[in-house]
């Protein structure tokens, strides 16, 4: 007879479950996915965003026209499966066309402009697993939709530093470039595609192959040799417009304002064809060669582009896992309020009557469902980092009692609890 079969999760995916993340993965740990979602929305707040749930999967169509034909999400990352109906449809890559999507679909651009928005959600990239990225990753983004105000570039640039702050990312630096507008590109991709051209031998099969629909795309090759022909190649910054200029100095006078660390690096361009004006990518040291914690930049024809009116767009996405992995994750989890324990069959009811009303009143707590000794059950509240035990039993139900003990100090004192927990609920600090 052959053995049961044992299943395991999908390559390139993790589980999120209780005592994971015991060696390098903290984003195993559910505990700190709590604390990034409560810290996500607490800035969010604060910066005045909505959030927006879309679907993870969309028509493929939709990412290839935002994206770009010749991206790499689109050509070698994307999950793509065909529905009964033979509908082409894709597991979202990213979150910027669903978003922009869904805004020209319920014509959001009917609100006051410009509509600030924010989502969390698994993506999906058919690559090769690295620590930190996934094929199925969560990540944390911001569209902001309906303003070409460079110092809208900033407020996002700082939202993503401030998400990142929040969390403990170490060593981050934002790193800027402006890749200009319609002007500046009729100027400067034939000088960069002639220059490219000259040297097409050298360069790797995926530039080659973007050389007539987007040789910009070349400074985002991994290809060692393509990077060092770069070197010689003519930069944006030397053929900026002055709208373009003028746009950049602003958001760098926006990012000194608010003492933002950043660095302006002409070669960066971004994987997505939709980018306009600003890009960023937000890096951190602690993360090694692979930094990129977030990034993202400016789409100003993107909406236009998906049905909708010519509005401007900016945004960025940060993966969850990298922040995790950028940051000083805090050991252990938050812990218990109280923990009760029964010495006898019946003192189960009278602590769970007693735990319901501590929940109620917003405290956190547990019992015993595994019938196991005293010194058993102070075990458990150990485990589950209980502030307090109850304790209940024979001689405290005769007497309307039950004991609270301070489970750091072990100071132990009696509470009434006959007339209800409110005695209760003052001694645990409610």
């Amino acid at each position: 007879m052959s053995a049961t079969k044992g299943y395991r999760g999908p390559k390139g995916t993790y589980d999120v479950y209780p005592g994971g993340g015991q060696g390098q993965e903290p984003h195993e740990r559910p505990e700190l996915w709590e604390l990034v979602e409560r810290v996500a929305r607490d800035v969010f707040g604060r910066y005045n965003y909505s959030e927006v749930r879309l679907p993870v999967f969309e028509e493929a169509e939709l990412f290839v026209r935002s994206s770009g034909e010749t991206s790499d999400v689109v050509t070698k990352e994307m999950f793509l499966f065909t529905d009964k109906g033979g509908r082409e449809l894709a597991l979202r890559p990213e979150g910027t066309p669903g978003v922009v999507r869904a805004f020209v679909e319920h014509n959001l651009d009917r609100l006051a402009q410009p509509t600030k928005l924010w989502y969390m959600g698994p993506m999906f990239r058919h690559e090769r697993q690295q620590k930190g990225r996934y094929r199925q990753h969560v990540q944390i983004g911001a569209e902001v939709l309906g303003s070409p105000d460079p110092l809208v570039d900033v407020e996002v640039i700082s939202l993503l530093y401030a998400i990142h702050k929040s969390l403990g990312v170490k060593g981050e630096v934002v790193y800027l470039n402006n890749l200009g507008d319609f002007e500046t590109r009729r100027r400067y991709v034939p000088e960069l595609r002639g220059f490219l051209k000259k040297h097409e031998a050298h360069l790797d099969p995926d530039s080659r192959a973007r050389l007539d629909k987007n040789p910009m795309r070349t400074f985002d090759s991994k290809s060692k040799e393509t990077q060092e022909l770069l070197d010689e190649a003519p930069l944006i910054g030397d053929f900026l417009s002055e709208d373009a200029r003028g746009h950049l100095a602003a958001v760098e006078a926006g990012l000194d304002a608010l003492g933002i660390p950043y660095k302006l690096d002409e070669r960066l361009v971004r994987g997505l064809d939709y980018y306009t004006l600003t890009v960023f990518e937000a890096k951190s040291a602690a993360l090694g060669a692979q930094d990129t914690v977030g990034a993202g930049g400016r789409y100003n024809g993107l909406v236009e582009q998906l049905g909708g009116p010519d509005l401007a767009g900016i945004g960025f996405g940060t993966g969850v896992e990298r922040i995790l992995l950028a940051a000083e994750a805090p050991e252990g989890g938050a812990g218990l309020d109280a923990y009760f324990i029964t010495l006898v069959p019946e003192a189960r009811l009278p602590a769970l009557r007693l735990a319901g009303a501590l929940r109620d009143a917003g405290l956190s707590c547990d019992l015993d469902y595994a019938d196991r000794s005293a010194k058993g059950q102070f075990k458990g509240a150990d485990r589950a980092g209980a502030r307090f035990a109850v304790v209940i039993g024979d001689e405290e139900l005769a007497r309307g009692v039950c004991a609270l003990r301070d489970m750091a100090s072990g100071e132990q004192r009696e509470v009434r609890i006959s007339d209800g927990p409110q005695e209760l609920l003052r001694a645990a600090g409610a």
